[in-house]
């Protein structure tokens, strides 16, 4: 599949993605049981909120407050950032998302093991 969504500039992302991963967590608390791997609009095209996780894995931007209340009440253990004001990056926030909805898709399959050996063999995606 390809990628449209905008790329990192030296770990930083614009402030549409930004949003986008705003838009994706959206959905993903929107997302009903039985129901596909919900989608985001980004210029005309729906992306996976997956898509949207993976592309901001490498993020050191520091997430909005909101944001990381979004994100720190799905965790089982108490968020405890190691900054000098308790942040946390993008690039944390994703791959807690991305675990969250691999979780989720296994949750939901009928057969686990060949979701993830369906996911282990999927073509990387172009950026």
């Amino acid at each position: 599949m390809l990628n449209f969504l905008p790329d990192l500039h030296e770990g930083h992302a614009p402030i549409t993605l930004q949003h986008l991963f705003r838009d994706a967590i959206d959905a993903f608390d929107d997302w009903k049981t039985g129901e596909a791997e919900p989608a985001v609009m980004h210029e005309g095209t729906l992306v996976p909120i997956s898509t949207v996780f993976e592309a901001m894995r490498e993020c050191t931007d520091i997430v909005p407050k909101t944001v990381v209340g979004l994100i720190a009440e799905r965790l089982t253990k108490p968020w405890d950032g190691d900054g000098p004001l308790d942040v946390m990056t993008f690039s944390t926030a994703a791959r807690v998302m991305g675990v969250l909805v691999r979780k989720r898709k296994l949750q939901e399959s009928d057969n686990p093991a060949l979701l993830v050996a369906a996911e282990r063999s999927a073509p990387p995606q172009i950026h």
